[in-house]
């Protein structure tokens, strides 16, 4: 594995953002890339600099705890939500800021959306991908109109793009469905496009409201998007 370039911290300055905390899905494991480390680094950094406070999946491994460790010792503010379950095998090590513990892995999104204003993939494995697909399809149903962002490190998530691309261009995604996801290759962009973020109106969506207490049934109306 390459050698990870520790950047120093970033001073918390007062920078007018739009968001107060953005939830950050990324992988439990590090990657084999040093960008990959490095770029969760840096949006640790940002949002540090922006006076965003960050909302995760509250391991100390990976990519994750290179984010949680750069917000925490920049000042900003860390809630790290974490199902009784998994906690003994992903928490690993000291666990920097708030943690809380929820009863299973819905009530784990329910409450990592409720907490954020934004939401950002970082390089990750399957539950990455599983949480990211749910915000985007939640914001396709009308439940939230919070941004989506993907940060594509060394063109990481270019794959996906592609296929929802395709998606598209087979009548599978409206035009203004694709128009949810953000993406942009460093942190400093990718949160520049997120505040200039605003919804395309889809008038061919079907919309829902947001009620948090039965957000775990929400995989069921999902099934509408797909």
């Amino acid at each position: 594995m390459e050698e990870v370039v520790m950047l120093p911290a970033a001073k918390k300055m007062a920078a007018a953002s739009r968001f107060r905390r953005v939830c950050v899905f990324c992988g439990s494991s590090p990657g084999k890339k040093a960008a990959y480390q490095v770029a969760a680094i840096q949006l640790g950094h940002q949002l540090v600099e922006r006076g965003i406070d960050l909302v995760y999946g509250g391991g100390s491994v990976g990519l994750m705890g290179l984010i949680s460790r750069a917000v925490h010792n920049g000042g900003g503010h860390v809630l790290g939500v974490v199902p009784k379950s998994v906690l003994p095998r992903e928490v690993i090590g000291e666990t920097l800021g708030e943690l809380k513990s929820v009863s299973g892995m819905h009530q784990r999104k329910a409450e990592m959306a409720r907490h954020s204003d934004a939401f950002i993939a970082l390089p990750g494995g399957y539950g990455t991908l599983e949480e990211l697909l749910e915000v985007i399809t939640w914001a396709q149903l009308g439940i939230h109109n919070k941004p989506v962002g993907l940060l594509n490190v060394d063109g990481y998530y270019d794959s996906l793009l592609k296929f929802i691309d395709k998606a598209v261009e087979e009548g599978f995604i409206s035009p203004a469905a694709r128009h949810i996801i953000v993406s942009a290759a460093t942190a400093h962009d990718l949160l520049e496009k997120l505040e200039d973020y605003e919804p395309v109106p889809d008038a061919s969506a079907v919309k829902l409201s947001w009620e948090m207490e039965q957000i775990g049934v929400i995989h069921n109306k999902s099934d509408m998007a797909r």
